[in-house]
């Protein structure tokens, strides 16, 4: 269960699973530019990765000369590599992350634990491990459009700055049953349109996160990520649900409420359990189907666990892969 936080967004536990990872990204660029980025190792490794077809407009700098003196075409030489990375984290604060089944009881907190608890800890968890490596870390909160956000920085007041606009974010409950956010003009998501103005404003090649409930069409999400593939974008899916939305084990006929808008419906769970549950499989699916395509990571992050273990050994198994080549 997840333990109580610090103000920070970070307990003990979670501090203690992650302080041992280390984040990477997988950046493919052309040519070698020595001293463009500073790294708080020795040196900058870049290792050769590939070659790619010259396209007109391509920076003939970067032309392997030699193979063109074999084959009369020409490629481009591509690098691995590994130095100070930009983060760039994606936060849904869209209403349905205000949802929880949890009881205080079973939360283990003194108020309802929602996906938005859970998601914040993980955004923190993300910006934590970053800034430890001395990288430039940038904050969106998101739902219908772009809600708040900080600048990547990696300066040493920065993590305050972070944590004060996920406290700002936080929800609160209505008349202190209810949790909805602060600002519930934000009601849905629209991940295409919060994808393309963060593709916008990237100038360099960047591993972006995005935490959300995924509550949105798949088919949005993979015109999202093919845009940040386009721009060799490295790109980690974390979706967090709550246990209840992916076991629907309701009995009584319930009215259910829809926190984006959808307005209130009495339903018996009982009659629908096996249709609901074939919609939210298929959904899961194609979110799983849609990271494969770009070869990017995805993980499912349940609120009713806790959250340093699972983050840590995907994180640590990522890093691994990533090491392999």
């Amino acid at each position: 269960m997840p333990p109580e936080t610090t103000p920070n967004f970070l307990d003990p536990q979670t501090l203690a699973a992650i302080k041992t990872i280390d984040l990477q990204a997988r950046i493919i660029v052309e040519g070698l530019m020595s001293g463009q980025h500073r790294s708080p190792q020795q040196g900058i490794s870049v290792e050769f990765a590939q070659h790619r077809q010259y396209t007109p407009g391509d920076d003939t700098r970067f032309l392997d000369w030699k193979i063109y003196g074999k084959t009369d075409k020409l490629y481009l030489k591509q690098y691995q590599q590994e130095t100070n990375l930009d983060l760039v984290l994606l936060l849904d604060c869209s209403g349905s992350m205000g949802y929880t089944s949890l009881t205080k009881q079973q939360s283990g907190w003194t108020n309802h634990w929602t996906k938005w608890n859970h998601a914040a800890c993980v955004t923190a968890a993300m910006a934590n491990i970053a800034l430890r490596q001395q990288d430039r870390v940038g904050l969106t909160l998101f739902a219908d459009d772009v809600v708040n956000g900080s600048r990547l920085s990696n300066a040493q007041n920065h993590w305050k700055t972070i944590a004060q606009l996920l406290h700002r974010a936080e929800l609160v409950k209505e008349d202190n049953e209810e949790p909805v956010p602060i600002d519930n003009t934000h009601t849905h998501t629209d991940l295409e349109q919060i994808v393309d103005r963060t593709v916008a404003r990237l100038t360099r090649r960047s591993l972006v996160v995005l935490v959300s409930d995924l509550f949105d069409d798949p088919e949005h999400l993979e015109k999202g990520l093919a845009r940040l593939h386009h721009r060799h974008h490295d790109v980690i899916i974390l979706q967090v649900m709550d246990p209840a939305e992916l076991s629907f084990d309701f009995r009584d006929a319930s009215e259910f409420v829809g926190l984006e808008g959808e307005g209130k419906l009495p339903l018996d769970p009982a009659a629908l359990r096996n249709a609901y549950l074939d919609v939210v499989q298929n959904h899961l699916l194609g979110i799983e189907r849609v990271a494969r395509k770009f070869d990017y990571d995805y993980l499912l992050l349940k609120t009713d666990e806790a959250l340093g273990p699972p983050l840590s050994h995907f994180l640590a198994r990522r890093s691994a892969l990533i090491g392999k080549g």
